[in-house]
């Protein structure tokens, strides 16, 4: 009897019956009494381990498992290996499976989701194959898509070849593996298909459920949208990739992993532009335990952005810490160049570069041509064009010979610009002797020895060329030019074979010529002119053209013809002989000065001694006019006379109106 009375076959029957219902809680806890009881009962340890593997307590199983290892054995190591795996502990999980006594195919199963976990791609595909091709259960489809899933993945990161497994492309999962694929060859719009097959697919296969919402089929679909936007980038479109992205963020998925994913390439897209934007993002791609869900490759990516996101915001310091993060992971990946340029530390770049470029000459090719760049951004012509012409894969290149040429030329160095040449068409006459390459590299050699005055070491190249073709009188021309400084002997020979001078004329239409669209200097015709406008001249005579008469020039009014002109007259005043200046002395008269309401002049009218003389300057009040005889006592002052009587012949002036506005004086 367990403890409190209850019998240990009732707690088993408990047991079952919550098992079977899903109520893993209660079932541990009549798993516990039953532990109570007997500590080491094997039945009861391994159904608590099921119990806590489904209740998602991972690390208490895992405990269990630990402390009774000696009473379990063997018969818990798929467990063992599942709760370790579902703890990220990897490693450990391929351990504890590696070392089991008997590969069962559940352990199987998850030896492939271990290897693909820890990026063993090869290893996984076999565990696969072999899982599909010797055994026949309910299962089969999600083997079938998680090997698709591997195929999609080694195509994507190690650029393998597409081999076709026969892997039907019944579901939507499938469907949307074989598109990853297809991305991963290169084949864009194939794939672009393919993903919108699988979304079609998937609204079907959940519109059968009765339970599943619109918002759950988006939420699934979401995955297909932002592999179909990555595509779509790729392609070029970024603003419908762009728009895509966004509706995926919106939906905010659970998986942390697609977010990540999603918001790095959102950045990719924004690049220096709309960093406020970008900045928000980078806390999506720093989510917790996205570092298991992605690849290293994709999560070597997303700090390699969030490196440019800070060298694009001026965090100097920021950007060099996850420079210095990248390579202690990936000692393969390249430095941080590009903000040591944005500091204008090019010689320190450079320095960095050269050292990258020894450790890993692989990757030479590239790193040399980045450091040709920098040199140029120094002036440095000539270093450039050393680094240049010792990178072996490119220095016999069609473009590479023109950039060196044209940077020589820039140097004024022609001595190595035609050595560039003559290695480049010895490297030629050796691998592809008579290629169109060749002769083309022989061609602009001779021209640009001639277009430099070296003739004579044009020759050889020029002889070259016309054996090629007897036929080419241009390239023959040259040739007797350059030798006619050398060889005139030579040359005579040589003119012998210039076709004669009625062979060399051709059946030109003058006219058409000229009045081709690409004529510069064409000549004027005459219009022709018929009918009643047909001048009379035209009869025999020649038309004089009538001459225009000259408009006299006009004279100044004062002008007398009779008087000789000045002959200073077109020399400023100043410089004139007779110029004496302004005469001093004479002042103007002061206006405006003195008191208020005084005037200017008036102190002789305002002389009491001298009114008695003059005139009254008022009239007197009820006088039509003064009388001049007046005297000054009589004299009334303007303000205190009396308006004229009513028989009076002088009329009032109009008085004008006053403008209205308030306040106005």
């Amino acid at each position: 009897m367990a403890s409190g009375g209850v019998s240990v076959a009732s707690l088993w029957t408990e047991v079952n019956r919550c098992g079977q219902n899903g109520d893993y809680t209660r079932s541990l806890k009549a798993l516990s009494k039953i532990l109570h009881e007997s500590r080491d009962d094997v039945t009861a340890l391994q159904c608590k381990i099921v119990c806590l593997v489904q209740n998602g307590s991972f690390k208490e199983a895992l405990n269990v498992m630990n402390t009774h290892s000696k009473v379990l054995g063997s018969e818990v190591l798929f467990e063992k290996a599942y709760c370790e795996y579902r703890l990220n502990r990897v490693d450990s999980a391929l351990k504890t499976i590696e070392g089991a006594p008997e590969q069962t195919d559940k352990l199987k199963e998850l030896y492939g989701q271990v290897l693909y976990r820890l990026e063993r791609y090869d290893d996984c595909k076999s565990v696969y194959t072999d899982l599909i091709r010797n055994s026949q259960d309910e299962y089969e489809e999600e083997r079938k898509t998680n090997l698709a899933a591997v195929v999609a993945t080694m195509s994507q990161w190690e650029k393998a070849s597409g081999e076709d497994l026969g892997l039907p492309e019944s579901t939507y999962e499938l469907c949307y593996n074989a598109a990853c694929a297809l991305t991963g060859q290169g084949q864009l719009t194939e794939a672009l298909n393919k993903l919108r097959q699988a979304e079609e697919l998937c609204r079907v296969s959940l519109a059968e459920d009765s339970d599943v919402t619109e918002e759950d089929i988006e939420s699934e679909l979401a995955v297909i949208h932002s592999q179909m936007a990555y595509v779509m980038q790729l392609q070029g479109r970024t603003e419908e990739a762009l728009q895509l992205y966004n509706q995926v963020i919106k939906l905010k998925p659970s998986d942390v992993g697609l977010l990540a994913v999603t918001a790095n390439n959102i950045i990719t897209i924004n690049k220096d532009q709309n960093v406020f934007d970008s900045k928000k993002k980078v806390k999506l791609m720093s989510a917790e335990g996205v570092e298991y869900k992605l690849a290293k490759k994709q999560l070597q990516a997303i700090d390699f952005n969030k490196a440019l996101l800070a060298m694009y915001t001026n965090q100097a310091d920021q950007c060099r810490k996850l420079s210095s993060s990248l390579q202690s992971q990936n000692p393969g990946h390249p430095r941080p160049v590009a903000q040591l340029c944005r500091e204008k530390q090019h010689n320190k770049a450079i320095e960095l570069l050269q050292q990258f470029s020894d450790q890993h000459p692989e990757s030479a090719s590239g790193i040399k041509l980045t450091m040709a760049q920098l040199y140029l951004v120094q002036g440095h012509v000539t270093k450039a064009c050393d680094i240049l012409r010792s990178i072996e894969e490119f220095k016999h290149k069609a473009g590479m010979v023109s950039a060196l040429v044209m940077m020589y030329s820039h140097e004024e160095d022609i001595d190595s610009a035609i050595d560039v040449f003559s290695k480049a068409i010895q490297h030629y006459q050796s691998e592809q002797p008579g290629s169109s390459s060749h002769l083309a590299l022989v061609r602009e050699a001779a021209n640009f020895k001639l277009k430099y005055g070296r003739k004579k070491e044009a020759i050889s190249d020029l002889e070259q060329l016309w054996k090629q073709n007897t036929n080419d009188i241009h390239t023959l021309a040259q040739l007797i030019s350059a030798y006619s400084l050398v060889d005139t002997d030579k040359a005579k020979s040589l003119s012998k074979h210039l076709p004669s001078p009625d062979t060399m004329s051709f059946n030109v239409e003058v006219d058409e010529l000229e009045n081709s669209h690409g004529a510069n200097y064409v000549r004027k015709k005459a219009a022709k002119v018929t009918g009643e406008n047909l001048p009379k001249e035209a009869k025999g005579q020649g038309e004089l053209k009538k001459k225009k008469k000259k408009k006299k020039g006009k004279l100044p009014k004062n002008y007398d013809p009779k008087a000789t002109p000045d002959q200073e007259r077109w020399l400023p005043m100043r410089e004139r002989s007779y110029y004496r200046g302004k005469k001093k002395g004479k002042k103007k008269e002061q206006i405006g000065k003195g008191t208020q309401g005084a005037m200017a002049g008036a102190a002789a009218e305002l002389d009491a001694s001298k009114m008695a003389s003059s005139p009254p300057t008022s009239p007197r009040p009820g006088s039509a006019s003064g009388s001049s005889s007046a005297t000054t006592s009589n004299v009334v002052p303007p303000r205190q006379q009396k308006p004229a009587a009513s028989g009076a012949t002088r009329k009032k002036a109009p008085q004008k109106k006053k403008k209205g506005g308030k306040g106005s004086w």
